[in-house]
């Protein structure tokens, strides 16, 4: 059973930073094309950042930025968020996924892109 575990959530003030850090498990000799998403109350799941290890760079969604920036090690499975200069509008759960192939660019905002999906670590900036 591939298992998607994240972790670094907290509470914090606007224009600290967090990190985040997720893993994908159980089946430890497959690759995985992994990103983050994010959802808040009352809003849809919004594509946070995708690592795209064949080009070997990561792609953002507009929120993110100049203020995100997503790492990982494709041969560990693991993946990190690191978020400086966080504002409230960045409160929301934030999802690590996963899908065991490569999609086209055109396809990483779609959450229904993504196999596998952790239960979500809560990020919560105050003013």
């Amino acid at each position: 059973q591939v298992q998607v575990i994240e972790s670094g959530g907290g509470l914090v003030q606007t224009g600290d930073s967090l990190r985040l850090t997720c893993r994908v498990s159980g089946r430890t000799d497959s690759t995985y094309y992994m990103a983050w998403f994010r959802q808040a109350p009352g809003r849809d799941r919004e594509f946070v950042a995708y690592i795209d290890w064949f080009n070997r760079r990561p792609y953002y969604g507009d929120s993110a930025k100049g203020r995100f920036a997503m790492s990982g090690d494709n041969a560990k499975n693991t993946v990190a968020l690191q978020m400086n200069s966080l504002e409230p509008e960045d409160t929301a759960v934030y999802y690590c996924a996963a899908r065991p192939r490569r999609i086209v660019l055109s396809g990483i905002r779609a959450p229904e892109n993504y196999n596998y999906w952790g239960q979500g670590t809560q990020v919560t900036v105050s003013s």
